[in-house]
C-alpha cells in the first residue's frame, strides 16, 4: 500500500478510561492514528464524543471517525499530488479570499450591531412611502374582509348570520364572544390582507371575491362559510401605505447600513492617509 495507515487501536479497545471526557493527563501527545505524516491524538476524538455514552457506542463512533479521517487524509494526498502548481495556487487564493471575506463581514457585523440605529418611526416611513410611492405596486390583489365558518350542527346559524351581517360594532363583538362555536372567524375588515391567504382558506372563487359584496354563503360537508367583502385593490395598484409599512422598514434599515459601512470605509482611508499608512503612487 502506497501510502501507510496506523490505527491504534488499544487505545480504543483496552483503555477504559480513554472514553472518559475529563481526562487531561498526557491527552494531548497520544496519537489515535497516522495517515502518512498527518497524526489523529487522543483529543481530537474527545471533542466528538457525547456525555454519558456507553463505552460500546463510543467505540463504534471513534472507529468511523478514525476511518473517515484517514480517507480524507488519503485523498487530499492524492488530489493534491495530482494537482497543478497553478490549481493549487488559485485554491490557495480562494481560500486567503474567503477567509478574508469572512473576517470583514464579522467585524462589518458587529459595527453595525453596536452602531445602527434600528428604530425606524411611523413617520419616518410615512414619508419615505409619499417620496417612493409610485415604487410600491402590488404584485397581489388586497381585500378588505371579513368571514366566518362554523359546522352544520350549529343550532344559532340564523343568529351568527344576522350578527354577521350588521355592520354595528356590538354585533360583532357579540359575535366574538361566541367564537369557540367557530371553526375559524376573522372580523377585522379595516386591515387589507392578500387574496391568497383568504382563498386558502375558504372554498369561495377568486372573481367572487374580487367584487364588494355584503354577504356571501356557502355551505359543504364540513359546515358553513360567511363572507363579507367590504373593499379590493387590483394588482399593480399602489399599496396602502399600513400594508407596506414592514417593508418599508426593511428599506430603511437596509438603506442605513449601507450608509453606515461607507461612512466607515471612509473614516479608514481618512485615518490611514492621515497616519501615512495608505499612500497611492
Amino acid at each position: 500500500m502506497k501510502y501507510l495507515v496506523t490505527f491504534w487501536v488499544v487505545l480504543l479497545f483496552f483503555s477504559c478510561d480513554y472514553f472518559n471526557i475529563k481526562e487531561t493527563t498526557g491527552s494531548s501527545t497520544n496519537i489515535v492514528a497516522i495517515v502518512n505524516t498527518e497524526k489523529l491524538f487522543k483529543n481530537d476524538i474527545k471533542e466528538i464524543l457525547p456525555e454519558n455514552i456507553s463505552k460500546q457506542d463510543s467505540i463504534v463512533i471513534v472507529k468511523s471517525y478514525i476511518k473517515d479521517w484517514a480517507i480524507q487524509q488519503l485523498l487530499l494526498k492524492k488530489a493534491t499530488n495530482n494537482s497543478s502548481l497553478a490549481t493549487l495556487n488559485e485554491i490557495d487564493k480562494l481560500v486567503k479570499d474567503y477567509k478574508e471575506s469572512l473576517l470583514i463581514n464579522k467585524y462589518k457585523e458587529e459595527l453595525i450591531k453596536q452602531q445602527l440605529d434600528t428604530i425606524v418611526k411611523i413617520d419616518e416611513a410615512v414619508s419615505y412611502y409619499d417620496i417612493h410611492k409610485e415604487n410600491f405596486k402590488l404584485n397581489e390583489a388586497l381585500i378588505k374582509v371579513r368571514y366566518l365558518h362554523f359546522g352544520n350542527d350549529v343550532t344559532d346559524k340564523e343568529e351568527f348570520t344576522s350578527l354577521f351581517k350588521s355592520d354595528e360594532i356590538e354585533d360583532l363583538e357579540n359575535l366574538e364572544e361566541s367564537q369557540l362555536s367557530f371553526k375559524f372567524h376573522y372580523f377585522n375588515d379595516s386591515t387589507w390582507v392578500a387574496l391568497d391567504r383568504v382563498l386558502l382558506k375558504l372554498p369561495f372563487f377568486r372573481e367572487e371575491l374580487l367584487q364588494k359584496t355584503k354577504y356571501i354563503e356557502k355551505q359543504d360537508s364540513t359546515g358553513v362559510y360567511l363572507l363579507a367583502v367590504k373593499d379590493i385593490l387590483q394588482r399593480n395598484n399602489i399599496a396602502p401605505v399600513h400594508y407596506i409599512i414592514p417593508t418599508i422598514k426593511t428599506m430603511i434599515l437596509h438603506k442605513r447600513k449601507v450608509e453606515l459601512i461607507r461612512n466607515i470605509e471612509k473614516i479608514l482611508i481618512e485615518d490611514a492617509t492621515k497616519n501615512n499608512n495608505f499612500k497611492t503612487y
